[in-house]
């Protein structure tokens, strides 16, 4: 059993310098960090309406058109990646396949594009 303990202490030194490492790096930041709010510090930020409202207020729903716009938009980068890492092994099919899908987007982008989704007023 002593062996087993010897074992795992590093481990816990490991483990207790990390604690205490996080501890001293919290604690200076609450004693260092200057805290000077100014009403442009803690006004809306890209929501477009205040933090600590109504919850029941309305809003305008091209922000929800907007993030969903980026959201789409981002999953197409992150399969483009891969795609293009493995695009030697993939041969004709896998590149098709992605002309398809490259298509399906430029047409959602040109819809959008053409209702306005894209305009801000």
């Amino acid at each position: 059993m002593d062996q087993l303990l010897r074992e795992y202490l590093p481990i816990l030194i490991f483990l207790g310098l990390a604690i205490a490492l996080g501890l001293v790096l919290l604690l200076s930041a609450v004693i260092v960090a200057i805290s000077n709010p100014d009403p442009e510090k803690v006004s809306a930020y890209e929501c477009g309406f205040n933090a600590f409202d109504d919850a029941r207020m309305k809003f305008d729903v091209r922000f929800y058109l907007v993030s969903i716009l980026f959201i789409i938009f981002d999953l197409e980068v992150a399969f483009l990646f891969p795609w293009a890492v493995s695009f030697q092994h993939l041969g004709d099919v896998g590149f098709w396949s992605m002309m398809v899908f490259l298509a399906v987007l430029t047409v959602g982008f040109a819809y959008e594009w053409k209702k306005g989704a894209l305009e801000w007023e």
